[in-house]
Order: C-alpha cells, then structure tokens, then sequence
C-alpha cells in the first residue's frame, strides 16, 4: 500500500498543474502572435519596396512617354516649317461660294471660288474624277487632295490610297487632265511627283494637312456631297 500511494503521488507530481498549462498556453499564443507579428512586418517592407519600385518605374515610363512625345512634336514641327523643293504657291486666292462652274488657272485647281458643298475628306478615296468646285472647298478646310492619271502604276494608287485611307483631311481622285503623273494639292500650294515613293508625298502631307494654308481651321471634313 505505501509503495501504491508513493507511486500515485510521482505520477502526480509530473503531471503540470492547471496553472502551469494555463501559463504554457498563453506563451504560446503570445510566441505565434509575435510570429504573425515578423511576417506582417516582412510583408509590409516587401510590398513597400515593390510599391517603390513601380512608382520609380512609372515616374521613368512617364518622364519618358512625355519626351518622347515633345521631341515627336519637335521633329513635326520642324518637318512642317522645312521647305520641300517643287512646291509651287499661288498667292491669295479668292473663296466666293458660287453655284456656276468655275475655270480654274491651275490643273487641278488649289483655290479659289467653289461650290457651298465640300467633298468628304476624312481619308476618302474616290474611284471616279470629282467635281472641281466641292473639292477646292475641301481644301479651305485644310484638306490635302491627291489626283492621278493613266501614268501612275496600280502600285502608285494602292501606296497612295493607303496612305490617303490613314489620314483625315485627305482625299484622292483620278484626275486625267492632268500633267504630271501624281499632283499633291492644298490650298494655293501644288506639288508633282513621278511616283508614289516619293519622299516628298510625306513632307506634303507632314506640312499641309491642316497646314498654315488652311484657309478654315477646325472646318468640317465629312459629310460631304459629291
């Protein structure tokens, strides 16, 4: 019996008492809480790096895009103020609306009394010739209009159509009567070229396409009428 009840009480004695667990417990939650803690902190430091980096980055990209886009503006400007050799102008002309024919001095006319209607020049290509008068309204409004005859290559109207097709306040038209092979027209300026792969048809559109010319700025160029 006294060996029993010895061995009852050791068993006793390594069992921790309610208190003791009670004291574990709590240090145990207070080490995860702690844990939880450290990882809170690593994250909020990971996430503020990251947060930094993409602010620098996006500071760069924008710092970038903005001198990029000065220096696009730059060369445009000075491409539109450059003079292109072959260019003819005209003086000043006059801009009567009139309802009767008009006879233009120049073939194809860049100016001068038109029709109250204006042709669509929005990057439209016209498959047949177009009135004179509606197009030299288009060209009041800052419009550049592309004319061609039986000299120019199947490869010459497609290059011109697509780029015409690419650019509002363009348009194009056969134009048989005409002298050269490609005439490039804006309003009181002309320009003729042999071939569509003339570096001078970009120069023209560059500097007149709602050029200084533009007799109009801002002036509608759909809705139109042929």
């Amino acid at each position: 019996m006294g060996s029993a009840s010895k061995q009852s009480n050791k068993a006793q004695g390594n069992k921790p008492s309610g208190k003791q667990a009670s004291n574990d417990r709590r240090a145990r939650i207070a080490e995860l809480r702690a844990a939880e803690q450290r990882r809170d902190r690593r994250n909020k430091i990971v996430a503020g790096s990251v947060a930094g980096v993409l602010v620098i980055a996006a500071i760069a990209t924008g710092t970038w895009i903005v001198v990029d886009a000065n220096k696009d503006k730059k060369d445009k400007a000075a491409a539109a103020a450059a003079p292109i050799d072959g260019v003819q102008t005209f003086g000043d002309l006059s801009r009567n609306h009139v309802k009767e024919k008009v006879t233009y001095p120049q073939t194809p006319p860049v100016g001068g009394d038109h029709n109250a209607i204006w042709l669509d020049c929005m990057g439209t290509v016209y498959d047949q010739p177009v009135e004179n008068e509606r197009a030299v309204h288009s060209l009041e409004h800052g419009a550049v209009w592309v004319t061609y005859n039986g000299k120019a290559t199947p490869e010459d109207v497609k290059t011109l159509s697509d780029k015409v097709k690419a650019t509002p306040y363009s348009l194009m038209s056969p134009y048989p009567d005409e002298q050269g092979t490609i005439t490039l027209n804006a309003w009181s300026t002309q320009l003729v070229v042999d071939s569509a792969s003339d570096p001078r048809v970009n120069q023209f559109f560059t500097k007149y396409v709602q050029g200084k010319q533009t007799q109009e700025p801002g002036a509608s160029c759909s809705m139109g009428q042929m």
